[in-house]
């Protein structure tokens, strides 16, 4: 998965490590890089959810490491098709979040059943950042 950097090579995505006010790193964040000219910027589908997540630590957060993937369905879905042999592969992440779909809208089925309002937003939000990859 790439795209065109500003000075005309090709940035490959892959999953890095960010800091966040020298106290947090938050490991598995989608970043497209450019091995040209060192040049990176963050996916831009997770940016939103990123800058959330940062608003929640505040100004003067804890020292901790958070995972991305365990607060982004697309991180997650990354960091699952991604391997240290190969590269990430546009048809292995499709096929992945296809099945991730599908396990999450038949789990909104049971919340819907369950008439669990507070289960059926939280699986709501996870398709919404699995399906507004494709939009981007």
């Amino acid at each position: 998965m790439f795209k065109r950097c500003i000075c005309g090579e090709s940035m490959a995505l892959g999953l890095r490590k960010v800091f966040y006010s020298r106290t947090v790193s938050i490991t598995g964040v989608p970043v497209y890089a450019c091995g040209h000219c060192s040049r990176s910027e963050v996916y831009p589908g997770v940016k939103l959810d990123l800058s959330r997540l940062l608003s929640d630590l505040g100004a003067k957060p804890l020292p901790q490491e958070i995972r991305f993937d365990d607060v982004h369905e697309w991180a997650r879905m990354l960091s699952q098709a991604s391997s240290a042999s190969l590269p990430l592969s546009a048809a292995r992440i499709a096929r992945l979040t296809e099945e991730r779909t599908n396990e999450l809208l038949d789990l909104l089925l049971i919340a819907a059943s369950l008439d669990d309002q507070a289960w059926k937003r939280e699986l709501e939000g996870k398709l919404a950042q699995l399906n507004g990859q494709y939009i981007t």
